[in-house]
């Protein structure tokens, strides 16, 4: 079977996933720092993690506690500058927030290595690069999964998400669109990351990006596209989505923090069949901080697929109680 045939003879993971009603809430990777880094395509399977000469840097921080993500976004005709790469790094600014720090840098591609490794270990070389960092605090940044070397239907379902909002929405002031590698959950594809928010998104329908975008509309229409908030495990995810469909577009500007206070011992932490959390959040205004707790359980499983081409399994469903 050759390459092309692949792709339309599987059967893609998203579309099994979908079509079986899998809720991809509680699928966004609990985030302390981005690293998020122009490169050139073809990407590799891996990405930024295994790539020289920044693989040293990366798995130096993988080694400690911090949770990184490594993400490579593609040049592009409008927003890049030859012989110049350009950084990003996001960072989880305290325990109850409501949106990532940002850092931007456009280095000569030369000095990237050096940067890298500056950005993830705060040393003192960061002064170094302060006549490369950009004003750009203001610009929202959205990053469309279409890196195929890792599951085809990425880049089969990416792809025409990221044209019609490079070609739609990118005219938009302080807005970019960005083509960008795999940052995990293929089986939502197509997926996106939204910063400085931190949002992830899946399963994306052409006819709900004006609400992603302009967040002009009901809350309640991105529901059963809502991956999580970066900025809480999964669980707490699971929570905060119900929070959010209750206060409505300002729930983005409340700091918030998240903690499971007990769950199911018998499975891996990741699958248990229950959890209790507690999600505490101020408003913008700065008033008393509020309590939420709630009981998330399991109410039942689906047939889904990791990956395109594998057989589904069941994969477990969550409620609030």
């Amino acid at each position: 079977m050759t390459a092309s045939n692949f792709v339309f003879d599987c059967q893609f993971c998203s579309v099994i996933s979908k079509a079986s009603g899998e809720d991809p809430i509680g699928s966004a990777k609990a985030t302390d720092t981005w690293i998020i880094v122009e490169l050139p395509l073809p990407w590799k399977k891996e990405g930024l993690i295994l790539d020289s000469p920044l693989s040293p840097a990366f798995q130096a921080i993988r080694a400690g506690n911090t949770k990184l993500i490594a993400i490579a976004i593609a040049p592009d005709r409008q927003y890049s500058i030859p012989g110049y790469t350009r950084v990003f790094h996001y960072q989880r600014p305290s325990q109850s927030f409501a949106q990532f720090d940002k850092q931007e840098f456009l280095v000569p591609a030369c000095d990237l290595e050096v940067l890298i490794a500056a950005l993830l270990q705060q040393t003192i070389l960061l002064n170094d690069f302060e006549k490369y960092r950009q004003p750009t605090q203001n610009i929202r940044e959205i990053l469309v999964c279409t890196h195929g070397n890792i599951d085809v239907a990425c880049a089969r379902f990416g792809t025409p998400i990221y044209e019609k909002l490079r070609k739609e929405f990118a005219t938009l002031e302080n807005l970019r669109v960005w083509r960008c590698s795999h940052f995990g959950g293929h089986q939502f594809a197509p997926t996106l990351i939204d910063l400085p928010t931190g949002q992830v998104w899946g399963h994306l329908e052409a006819q709900i990006l004006p609400a992603l975008i302009w967040r002009n509309f009901p809350v309640t229409e991105l529901r059963p596209f809502y991956r999580g908030w970066a900025g809480l495990t999964k669980f707490e995810q699971i929570v905060e989505r119900e929070l959010w469909m209750q206060y409505g577009w300002n729930w983005l500007k409340y700091l918030k923090s998240g903690q499971v206070l007990a769950q199911d011992t018998v499975n891996e932490p990741w699958n248990a069949d229950w959890a209790e959390v507690r999600l505490e959040f101020t408003a913008p205004d700065g008033s008393a901080a509020e309590v939420y707790q709630a009981r998330v359980e399991v109410c039942g499983s689906v047939m889904s697929a990791t990956n395109s081409g594998e057989d589904a399994i069941a994969v477990k469903q969550y409620r609030l109680v």
